[in-house]
């Protein structure tokens, strides 16, 4: 039943990314981080998702100038910062739902208030995404199976790795949309654009 499970769950995951892996996997595959998880494996396969979600955020992160990191598509709404600081907070969140320690300096709820900082917004996007890889890469097959609350319902923490992704790609989106309207092209779209482009090699 458990092996079933995860099963399910690495389906759902997979699943859930598809949009935001259509046309990026080929950008930056050459940097994939490295992992100890067995091929195949539920923890494979979320690292899987984790890698494309953290290279294309990053990218869209360095890529969008500092004078439109304030922008925001009307009021209420976030900004092109405050979205990439709130996908770093949701970083941190989600490791503490899976067992970690939030360091002491760093504080997820003040994220948004230094958004229009270009440079501290990509190193802390940067630094949370590390965390949560080091968190994850810490678990092990038992811890993955615990019992946990998450926003006051009975899950495990297998969920929350699951939580984690999908939120990161609910974002990314809104982020490339983001992208667009400040005249932003997507880098990895960017790079494909431009092979597509180069001269046919004479024969």
């Amino acid at each position: 039943m458990k092996k079933l499970v995860v099963i399910l769950m690495s389906a759902i995951m997979m699943a859930s990314i598809a949009a935001a892996q259509c046309a990026g996997m080929k950008m930056g595959s050459d940097t994939a981080k490295s992992t100890t998880a067995p091929a195949g494996s539920f923890k494979a396969n979320y690292f899987e998702a984790f890698d494309h979600l953290e290279k294309e955020t990053v990218a869209l992160a360095e890529a969008a100038p500092q004078e439109k990191y304030s922008w925001r598509p009307g009021e209420g709404v976030r900004s092109v910062g405050e979205v990439f600081m709130h996908m770093a907070g949701g970083n941190y969140s989600y490791a503490r739902m899976m067992g970690a320690t939030i360091p002491s300096d760093v504080n997820p709820r003040e994220f948004e208030k230094s958004a229009t900082d270009k440079a501290k917004t990509v190193d802390t996007l940067k630094k949370s995404f590390a965390f949560l890889r080091q968190t994850v890469q810490n678990l092990s097959d038992a811890d993955m199976a615990k019992a946990i609350k998450i926003y006051g319902k009975d899950s495990t923490v297998a969920n929350a790795m699951l939580i984690s992704v999908t939120h990161q790609s609910e974002h990314l989106g809104q982020s490339i949309a983001y992208a667009r309207d400040i005249g932003v092209v997507p880098p990895w779209t960017a790079e494909r654009q431009a092979q597509q482009t180069k001269p046919a090699d004479k024969k």
